[in-house]
């Protein structure tokens, strides 16, 4: 990527703390919360790829949901587990920016998906009858890979005009990533024309994907009101609770950070809000899907057994 600013050749990640104890605690929690996100994913999509069972297009997303999720912690963890075992805080501008595009990349994706999945939830509790018709393997491949498509443009397109900036307050950046409002802080000059595209992407890349999820779920809740017995709501319900909780999670994590007014902005809280859906919330998703599926859990035993 061609640049104006040449002064910075690198930036320094503070990350959390500078305890040599608390970091050495903090690099045995993420290795753990790594090392069971890359277990619980890859044994999901395991599962899904070789019981039968799971090749419906519920499973399909939720597979390809355990793919991102993967990609993205890994995009993450290794350079903290480095920088919390080592003295050299920092990283070089073209691995910065390479951080920066895939995190964006696969965090966009991630929205896009989960909309996705969303108008699966709809179509499985208003037309059942119409399901696999509705939701064909063309369909739910389009879906995916525009999901997918729709991220990495948009990744493209913040990348390239966020290190475009002139980077004239310094190159030590106040989080455990290079993270787009602690770059932005160290960015002078005009930023009119940037924060226009920061915009413009926020909301077609978060805002919008809501309110698809949203309208799915207002139409969910209108099916399930008009189904009679209690039984048959509570099933009904049951199908989307999941992917309820994943989006209620991950959503409500990304809008805390990027959608607040600027003057409400602190470091220390959003490296935690931070942590949890770079970090934790990877780990969490295929327990979310497996925990109360009968289907998951009768693969599982299968494939032990």
């Amino acid at each position: 990527m061609e640049r104006s600013n040449q002064t910075v050749t690198d930036f320094i990640l503070v990350g959390f703390t500078k305890a040599p104890v608390v970091q050495l605690v903090l690099f045995v929690v993420f290795l753990s919360v790594y090392s069971l996100t890359l277990v619980a994913n890859s044994t999901l999509i395991i599962l899904i790829c070789n019981d039968s069972r799971l090749h419906t297009p519920m499973y399909f997303f939720i597979g390809n949901l355990s793919i991102l999720d993967l990609c993205l912690t890994s995009v993450y963890t290794p350079k903290i587990l480095v920088t919390c075992i080592s003295e050299d805080k920092s990283i070089s501008f073209a691995g910065c920016v390479c951080q920066f595009f895939f995190s964006a990349a696969l965090g966009y994706s991630e929205c896009y998906l989960l909309a996705t999945m969303a108008y699966d939830r709809y179509v499985a509790i208003a037309k059942p009858l119409l399901y696999s018709q509705a939701m064909s393997k063309k369909l739910c491949a389009f879906l995916v890979t525009s999901s997918f498509l729709s991220g990495f443009i948009n990744s493209s397109i913040i990348t390239k005009r966020t290190f475009a900036l002139n980077f004239c307050s310094g190159n030590v950046i106040d989080d455990f990533f290079c993270d787009l409002l602690p770059l932005v802080k160290l960015a002078c000059g005009r930023k009119d024309g940037y924060q226009t595209v920061l915009y413009i992407i926020l909301v077609s890349n978060v805002i919008a994907p809501s309110v698809l999820i949203l309208a799915s779920y207002l139409f969910i809740i209108a099916t399930i009101l008009r189904i009679r017995s209690t039984q048959g709501r509570l099933k009904a319900f049951s199908t989307c609770s999941s992917h309820l909780v994943s989006v209620t999670l991950y959503y409500g994590s990304v809008l805390y950070i990027y959608s607040r007014p600027r003057s409400s902005y602190s470091l220390d809280t959003d490296k935690i809000v931070s942590t949890f859906y770079t970090v934790v919330f990877p780990m969490l998703n295929p327990m979310i899907y497996s925990l109360r599926n009968k289907d998951v859990k009768e693969a599982l035993n299968k494939l032990i057994k």
